[in-house]
């Protein structure tokens, strides 16, 4: 099953993307405008399918992906706990992010 998404960044600004819901979200493909809106869509659709530990790759790079995934997961009601993904899922260049069930 897949989900829609907005503003990938190898296609036209608003071109819808088709992403499978399996736990993992890869943002290299998104616009930095729009990282926000497809994690919350994302965890959401997660929950939904009983989906309670989602992995966000987001790179190393600098750093500012990484913190406006986690400054973002911070605030979002059904987020348990958040962590660096071990090494060999990614290190601090993903973030692990446990879910609470959808009620």
């Amino acid at each position: 099953m897949a989900e829609d998404r907005r503003g990938p960044a190898d296609g036209p600004p608003g071109e819808v993307v088709e992403l499978p819901i399996d736990g993992v979200l890869d943002l290299h493909a998104f616009m930095p405008r729009d990282i926000v809106d497809v994690v919350r869509e994302y965890i959401d659709a997660c929950r939904d399918r009983g989906i309670l530990e989602v992995r966000i790759i987001h790179g190393k790079g600098k750093g500012v992906q990484r913190a406006a995934v986690r400054s973002l997961l911070s605030r979002l009601p059904g987020v348990r706990s958040f962590r660096d993904a071990g090494e060999g899922g990614g290190g601090w260049g993903a973030t692990v992010v446990d879910l609470a069930p959808d009620p």
